[in-house]
């Protein structure tokens, strides 16, 4: 895999506020990079800076083609779906998308009538945009958002507000602009259960800073349960975590760190009685996706 995007402590300040601070995060081509974070977390300041809606007030951005091309040339080849779609309430699909196309140089009927189809909207016809629902306002939200055949799409928060059909239907449009249309995707949401079901790896911002930067098996081996005993004898214990075929373990402080078979430990302290080994304390932990990004974050607040 290469890189399509990276920051270097890019960091933008409103006055007094400092809204992304020193936040260095790494997008590989053809991944969906999930940027989580709470409502108000940075997360929208940082797209802006990226599409060039904004300017950073210090730290760097990279935007790298497949054939060396700049951040200025890569930067028309970046899509953008950032807060409000910007639709023309009283046209119809086809004609946000020509007034689109028009800003861009592209004119194109069938390019836009193919993308129409590309996010199940060919049937809308001549109604207007203010009649759509959310859901389809999204999808051509999406659409509008493809118009310049882009290497890379910013989407922020693009399920927000969305009933469970618009939901499914939005993250079905996600996974098919990754698998069909091989463009690399940056979505930001506030709920991780969503996000998980997308993206391939995340980065955690909280109050402007970047906490971490996971794949998807990282964060789960993170969040995987563990078990914890303490005894009165290690040399024995160990013999007998070995005897009972335990390989994924570790003597961490004064205890050992189970990481498989967890719900076994009560028959580990079965065996360490029957070798006269005293089991001092027993403990099992684990933690779900959310409850490990409340953990990073320092509770639920406002998510």
């Amino acid at each position: 895999m290469s890189l399509i995007l990276t920051t270097d402590n890019i960091t933008k300040k409103f006055k007094t506020k400092t809204a992304v601070d020193q936040v260095s995060i790494h997008v590989e081509r053809g991944e969906v990079y999930g940027l989580i974070g709470r409502n108000g977390a940075g997360k929208t300041t940082l797209l802006k800076m990226i599409a060039g809606l904004s300017f950073p007030t210090s730290g760097t951005y990279t935007l790298m083609g497949p054939n060396g091309e700049t951040n200025a040339q890569m930067l028309t080849k970046v899509g953008v779906l950032i807060e409000d779609p910007g639709l023309y309430a009283n046209l119809s699909a086809f004609q946000n998308l020509k007034a689109k196309g028009l800003a861009y140089g592209v004119n194109n009927d069938q390019y836009f009538n193919d993308l129409l189809r590309f996010v199940g909207l060919e049937g809308v016809g001549k109604k207007p945009v203010k009649n759509f629902s959310l859901g389809m306002r999204q999808r051509l939200g999406i659409a509008l958002a493809m118009v310049n055949s882009p290497e890379l799409l910013l989407l922020d928060e693009p399920i927000n507000g969305l009933d469970p059909q618009g939901i499914a239907e939005v993250r079905n449009l996600i996974h098919r602009l990754c698998t069909e249309r091989h463009i690399t995707i940056v979505i930001s949401s506030h709920i991780l259960e969503e996000l998980s079901k997308v993206a391939n790896r995340y980065g955690i911002i909280h109050d402007g800073k970047l906490l971490a930067e996971a794949t998807n098996e990282e964060l789960i081996a993170r969040c995987q349960p563990r078990g914890y005993i303490k005894t009165s004898d290690k040399e024995k214990t160990e013999q007998i975590l070995m005897s009972m075929g335990f390989a994924q373990y570790s003597f961490v402080g004064d205890h050992f760190e189970i990481r498989e078979r967890v719900d076994e430990i009560g028959a580990v302290s079965m065996a360490l009685a029957k070798e006269d080994v005293q089991t001092l304390e027993m403990k099992t932990e684990g933690q779900s996706l959310e409850e490990y990004y409340f953990h990073l974050t320092g509770g639920q607040g406002n998510v």
